[in-house]
């Protein structure tokens, strides 16, 4: 884990998701990248002064955030992004390889009752780069449990479960494996990869209508510093991503929760 992206919005909570990445950099020997993006517009007339401005505007704001944070000796590099959030996202990444992006759950949305916001959703939901999401107010500390939610046990390549076997080998965190059985589940995907049952603590199966019931029933007995979820073409948050804002009443953890991105 070398490279941590941390995209920031006009969220109150910009400051304290970029403590928690360095925090984290800090641990595992990772570098930030901090990046704000904003829409440019046609360079005819007047309009080129405006994107001047507003080009100024992304730029300080990353440096008040920047200067907000305690860097702990760590590489921190601020870009303003011209563009579209998701297209911006993935310019950077061709050009600094991210091994985990991490996010705020609003970025901008100021309404309670959401739990991930328009651009947060969109980021999850468009880029194939793991994310760990983290809640208002979290402070960083060592996960010592992970509670690993999922319904299709296949992962045909080891990069897949990287984010996990980088927590595991600096924290030695626990991964405690919850593989729920909804009636979509099908034989194939009862299986289990070898690379996954070698780094569980424990395992265990249950039936669920989905697999975001079978985390809500297992969370208080496993009482996890992280929920960790796979972003399947074909599975968790299948429903929830026809859309990019996510109600707290349609999912919530007050956890961190750390998406796994699988190809299909």
């Amino acid at each position: 884990m070398k490279n941590i992206l941390v995209p920031i919005g006009s969220s109150k909570s910009a400051v304290n998701t970029l403590q928690y990445a360095i925090d984290l950099a800090q641990e595992v020997d990772a570098n930030v990248y901090v990046i704000s993006v904003f829409q440019e517009f046609s360079k005819a007339g007047s309009a080129s002064k405006l994107n001047t401005v507003l080009k100024e505007d992304t730029e300080n704001t990353l440096e008040k955030v920047v200067s907000s944070v305690d860097h702990k000796g760590v590489s921190v590099v601020s870009h303003p992004i011209k563009g579209g959030v998701v297209d911006g996202v993935e310019r950077f990444n061709k050009h600094v390889p991210v091994d985990l992006m991490v996010l705020s759950p609003r970025s901008n949305s100021v309404r309670d009752e959401v739990y991930l916001g328009n651009t947060t959703g969109k980021l999850v939901k468009s880029t194939n780069i793991p994310a760990l999401i983290v809640p208002e107010n979290e402070t960083f500390k060592q996960p010592s449990q992970i509670l690993m939610g999922f319904k299709n046990g296949n992962f045909d390549k080891k990069r897949h479960l990287e984010p996990l076997k980088k927590m595991q080998k600096h924290f030695g965190t626990e991964i405690q494996l919850l593989h729920v059985e909804t009636p979509e589940s099908d034989d194939k995907m009862k299986n289990i990869s070898d690379d996954l049952k070698e780094m569980s603590a424990s395992y265990k199966t249950t039936s669920n209508a989905t697999t975001y019931q079978g985390v809500l029933e297992h969370f208080q007995s496993v009482n996890p510093d992280i929920v960790c979820v796979v972003r399947r073409k074909r599975g968790f948050f299948k429903k929830l991503w026809e859309k990019n804002v996510v109600l707290k009443k349609e999912f919530f953890t007050p956890k961190p929760l750390l998406i796994l991105r699988v190809q299909e």
